[in-house]
């Protein structure tokens, strides 16, 4: 298969990026997309240039770090899948691709297709725990859980933290991101007894760290390679608000 290629360079977040012209040629349809960039750096190496920086590591679709925005949306036009599981056959040969980073305020471009995602682990370290006691493995019996809620959860912890609701979203919000984190704990038991003060931190960071608000267009749920639902961020501003009337968080 042969395409064309459009692909954002850019040497770092203080530089101006523009978008670069490539063709590549004989790629195997049965290539990933990371595959296929990874021919194309071998093409730029061999000439000389500058290979282009993008970031992965798992390839199974279950870490999140393959961000990349192909042809306006996050991951490729696919529905549940990742860019490390989007294969060369889905497109059609001779077909222009683009090729872009995530664009947010809080994901500075590292270089090329890369960018610094961690605000969302500072997110997480802000209050996105369990806090227990450690010891033995305690019986599976011991808490017993409601298998709705057990499926809930179960639901909302599938996000891999990949950002592409931010990268859709036209607000740049992180929201679905941040109210799956609260879900997944606000669901069960064992997080009910941080469930105030952990969505209030978290809501806070993420704020601080230049998030917009929610656009309610859903754009993130139709986008979100783990279909995570935006019933989520409901059960979030409810926590938010319950939580600001009864036990609100001391000011730094």
């Amino acid at each position: 298969m042969n395409f064309k290629l459009k692909i954002w360079r850019q040497a770092d977040a203080k530089s101006k990026g523009k978008f670069v012209d490539y063709e590549l040629n004989d790629v195997p349809a049965e290539a990933s997309f990371l595959e296929m960039l990874d021919i194309l750096n071998e093409t730029l190496v061999r000439k000389g240039e500058d290979p282009v920086s993008f970031d992965h590591d798992c390839r199974e679709g279950i870490c999140g770090a393959c961000g990349l925005y192909i042809n306006g949306h996050p991951h490729g036009n696919f529905k549940n899948t990742t860019t490390c599981q989007l294969h060369m056959r889905k497109f059609r040969d001779g077909e222009t691709i683009t090729v872009e980073p995530w664009r947010a305020k809080p994901f500075p471009v590292i270089k090329d297709l890369m960018v610094d995602r961690s605000a969302l682990d500072a997110i997480i370290q802000a209050g996105g725990f369990v806090s227990c006691h450690t010891g033995g493995v305690p019986d599976a019996n011991s808490i017993l859980v409601n298998k709705k809620d057990a499926d809930l959860a179960m639901d909302a912890a599938s996000c891999i933290g990949c950002g592409a609701c931010v990268a859709t979203c036209k607000n740049a919000s992180a929201m679905l991101f941040v109210s799956a984190k609260v879900s997944q704990f606000a669901l069960l038991p064992q997080g009910q007894v941080e469930a105030r003060e952990r969505v209030q931190k978290m809501v806070r960071k993420m704020d601080e760290l230049g998030f917009g608000n929610c656009s309610n267009t859903y754009a993130c749920q139709a986008e979100c390679p783990k279909s995570i639902s935006v019933t989520n961020i409901a059960r979030m501003n409810r926590q938010y608000l319950s939580a600001r009337l009864a036990d609100p968080l001391q000011e730094d």
